[in-house]
């Protein structure tokens, strides 16, 4: 069971307006995921995109410390994408040498994947945080509704996220 169990409803009405071009819209994701959930588990929300010319994601707008890119495609971000499926880590320690350490304060992670309207897979979303089990399934839910209703990922087949 998750150590916080975050309300999404004042994000939504937060988001519910959003507009503009896919990295303005990310950016306004990141600073109100950053603004409500900080004091709730929540040490670091940010956006990977998968460099179209090297096998590397590559940081995009984030919040709210320097994170590490570019990243391989062996850690949980390179594996949301290549699996198109959520990866919920309860303790960072489990993923072993799968494990890209930008904090080496953070303890558990969701990684939410994002959709062009072909199907095809073109970043994620990850949250970080400094509490083991601080996040669960309804976190996924709730991300994947988020990252819809801001159009930052077409809705795609909500495949069971990986767990460790």
């Amino acid at each position: 069971m998750p150590v916080f169990e975050r309300d999404y409803k004042p994000v939504a009405m937060a988001l519910s307006n959003v507009s503009g071009n896919r990295h303005r819209r990310m950016r306004e994701v990141c600073d109100v995921l950053w603004r409500f959930f900080k004091d709730y588990g929540v040490s670091w929300v940010g956006f990977y995109e998968k460099d179209p010319e090297a096998d590397q994601m590559v940081l995009g707008p984030s919040r709210d410390k320097p994170a590490c890119s570019p990243i391989e495609l062996h850690g949980a971000c390179g594996m949301s994408w290549e699996r198109k499926r959520p990866i919920l880590v309860h303790d960072v320690k489990s993923l072993g040498e799968h494990y890209i350490a930008c904090d080496p304060r953070d303890r558990s992670e969701v990684v939410i994947p994002l959709f062009n309207d072909d199907g095809s897979c073109y970043g994620v979303l990850d949250i970080d945080s400094f509490d083991r089990n601080a996040f669960g399934d309804h976190d996924i839910l709730e991300l994947r509704k988020l990252m819809e209703s801001t159009a930052l990922s077409w809705p795609a087949p909500h495949l069971p996220a990986l767990v460790f």
